[in-house]
């Protein structure tokens, strides 16, 4: 997992293409949500914060061009349209409508994966004004430093896994997010149940008592979701 822990949103709806993508920049260390349609991104755009969407231009009801000139409206998050090979007309709109980058079908994952670093170089994450840290009674969560610190001195030790869960978690704190989702946005093999294991082991770290949590809630019937001392 990269340390700044990019959301990548792959918009298309070839399902097989969708999950080849997916899987590939799991594997490289991204974070990766994916999309059928240009109403199932919108629905994700307002729930997560992501640092570059891959669009296809050909998908139905609404095409890629589409959607990217309404975003546009709203967001500067890059996008790298994916186009039908020889269709110069629509690489042309879409750069117009303010795509940072094309790339013809078929292409090579590694190429795209190439640009997508390049895009990502040029265009820091945008960062949001948020809490620095989380207060859990006798520990601390540095969100910049992504550390677990004890009040007592010392840094806890936290999987990568872990860190991740609180990064997510944190960066939206008091939001719920289902197990589902939550093994979605992490990947990696991780399914419903291990997201469950991930929480248990965290709560025994950050909970004064995790048995009986105080910061790292369960919403009965929704999921989790993460509160600093000065929420609760």
């Amino acid at each position: 997992m990269t340390d700044d822990l990019s959301h990548i949103l792959v918009v298309d709806d070839d399902l097989r293409l969708r999950s080849l993508l997916q899987r590939f920049l799991r594997e490289s260390g991204y974070l990766v949500s994916v999309a059928k349609d240009a109403a199932d991104a919108r629905t994700l755009i307002a729930e997560y914060k992501f640092d570059l969407l891959i669009v296809d231009i050909m998908m139905p009801n609404e095409t890629g061009l589409q959607f990217l000139e309404t975003l546009r409206k709203t967001s500067r998050v890059p996008v790298i349209l994916l186009t039908a090979m020889g269709e110069t007309a629509d690489r042309i709109a879409g750069l117009e409508l303010g795509a940072d980058d094309y790339l013809p079908k078929p292409f090579e994952p590694k190429e795209l994966l190439l640009r997508l670093k390049n895009i990502l170089k040029r265009a820091p994450k945008i960062k949001v004004v948020e809490t620095v840290s989380f207060d859990f009674g006798n520990c601390v969560y540095d969100t910049e430093k992504k550390e677990l610190l004890s009040k007592q001195g010392g840094i806890i030790h936290i999987t990568p896994v872990e860190q991740s869960l609180l990064q997510i978690l944190s960066d939206k704190s008091g939001q719920i997010f289902s197990r589902e989702e939550l093994a979605d946005i992490l990947g990696a093999g991780q399914s419903p149940r291990s997201i469950d294991v991930q929480i248990t082991r965290l709560r025994k770290k950050i909970e004064p008592d995790s048995k009986n949590p105080r910061y790292l809630r369960t919403v009965r019937g929704k999921g989790y979701m993460l509160l600093g001392s000065h929420q609760i």
